[in-house]
């Protein structure tokens, strides 16, 4: 069992998601006693009982006001058996970004449904960003139970709903109520009907599968290291697999190989290195490499282009037009991009994205890091949109009529830079056609 879960909430605006983290915080006693007493204070203030446990996590005066989550509030907090950092994430539509921003780094999503509403459009829309982004572990929280007295056919209609959302991931539904604490902490008496256990002892146990030791070895190089004339070593983060001295690697773009003679730290040379250490990296040769360049191991190729798919979720007020260039910063290596069709803020598509220069990359299916990027507004330096890349872009076929005869000769003529030249291509060009 890994020893840190990241966990998102997700879901349509009202559901109770900030009251169901501030109950679990509470509940759980990760909350020190003088929050504890500036919340008592605000809720006086609201309609929610004696304590109003949003507060706990909606920390923006805007968001106390409003009764809202806005922007996206981290928690961290511990039981004996594991750590925990908690994203609570807004459920309007206008803050999607937000939300993805949340769920970008979790490994597991907890899922929120008002039982009085059932499966609402931002529900659905949530449940995809989560899957785009790469979580396959859900918690379907069915809350607000005490408000349909538990009723086991509304729990089960729900689910059903929800299967056909996610398929393929691996989904645990629980009813509770987040205001009550019915099967948060522990097992409530109001549902004898349900056997699973409670949210709280759910994500103690959850098996995630996250070690990317495991993965292809990737180190986007960050810097080239030259303090004097007999060291040359290529330092960056290792995202994703494992490296050993004797290794033998692959530079990406320009493919060639070397071995692995050193691995660099501050604290010394090491045997073995691996996901997410940063280290210096010395080849037993000397090759052209520069950052933004990729040193590669495993089983799965790379993938090089200046064309590929992508899932792009748009971030900037100002709508993306196909007509401009941005700038996309993949990795450690940032080039001027074009997309084929326009988004608009909290907007998500699928696109093709021409580069202008190669990029080293993996599908986000098989490596959050290689696979992920972003856009830049370069008149603003704004983060403009989040992109997910799906698949290398299928070349054109060719379309439309072959051109005649005619129209090629007249191509050369125009494209001569002198008389000259243009006689004389358009001479080979006739004695290539009549022969």
């Amino acid at each position: 069992m890994s020893g840190l879960l990241r966990v998102c909430t997700a879901g349509s605006v009202d559901d109770g998601k900030s009251t169901l983290i501030g109950r679990l915080l509470h509940d759980s006693r990760s909350v020190y006693e003088d929050q504890i007493s500036s919340v008592e204070k605000a809720s006086k203030n609201r309609n929610a009982g004696p304590i109003d446990f949003s507060l706990f996590t909606d920390g923006l005066k805007a968001e106390r006001e409003q009764g809202i989550t806005i922007d996206v509030a981290y928690r961290y907090f511990a039981t004996a058996r594991r750590k925990f950092i908690l994203a609570d994430t807004p459920g309007h539509e206008q803050y999607t970004r937000n939300m993805a921003t949340g769920a970008s780094t979790a490994d597991l999503a907890i899922l929120l449904v008002d039982a009085r509403n059932g499966v609402r459009v931002q529900s659905k829309r949530h449940a995809r960003i989560a899957r785009l982004l790469g979580i396959n572990h859900f918690v379907l929280a069915i809350n607000k139970m005490d408000l349909v007295d538990f009723d086991r056919g509304v729990f089960d209609s729900i689910c059903d709903d929800f299967e056909e959302l996610l398929r393929g991931a691996t989904l645990h539904p629980i009813p509770l109520s987040a205001l009550h604490g019915d099967n948060v902490i522990t097992a409530s008496d109001r549902t004898p009907w349900f056997e699973g256990p409670s949210l709280l002892h759910y994500l103690e146990t959850v098996e995630v599968a996250k070690d990317e030791t495991r993965k292809p070895f990737r180190c986007p190089v960050q810097l080239v290291s030259r303090p004097n004339q007999d060291f040359r070593g290529y330092a960056g983060q290792i995202v994703s697999g494992t490296v050993r001295t004797g290794d033998t690697i692959t530079v990406w773009p320009s493919g060639r190989t070397a071995t692995v003679a050193r691995i660099v730290t501050w604290d010394g040379d090491l045997d073995v290195a691996f996901s997410p250490m940063s280290v210096t990296i010395v080849l037993d040769r000397e090759l052209d490499i520069s950052r933004g360049d990729l040193l590669a191991a495993g089983d799965v190729e790379v993938e090089v282009g200046q064309r590929f798919e992508a899932e792009i979720v748009w971030m900037d007020e100002r709508p993306l037009d196909p007509a401009r260039v941005y700038l996309a910063k993949h990795t450690t290596r940032i080039v001027g991009a074009e997309i084929d069709h326009g988004l608009v803020m909290n907007q998500i598509g699928t696109a093709t994205v021409t580069t202008s220069r190669p990029l080293m990359f993996d599908r986000y299916s098989h490596n959050r890091s290689t696979g992920s990027f972003i856009l830049i507004d370069p008149a603003t330096n704004f983060t403009a949109g989040a992109g997910m890349i799906t698949n290398p872009a299928r070349q054109r076929a060719a379309s439309g009529p072959r051109p005649s005869a005619a129209e090629r000769l007249a191509r050369l003529a125009r494209e001569a830079a002198s008389d000259a030249e243009a006689t004389e291509a358009v001479r080979r060009a006739l004695e290539e056609i009549l022969t």
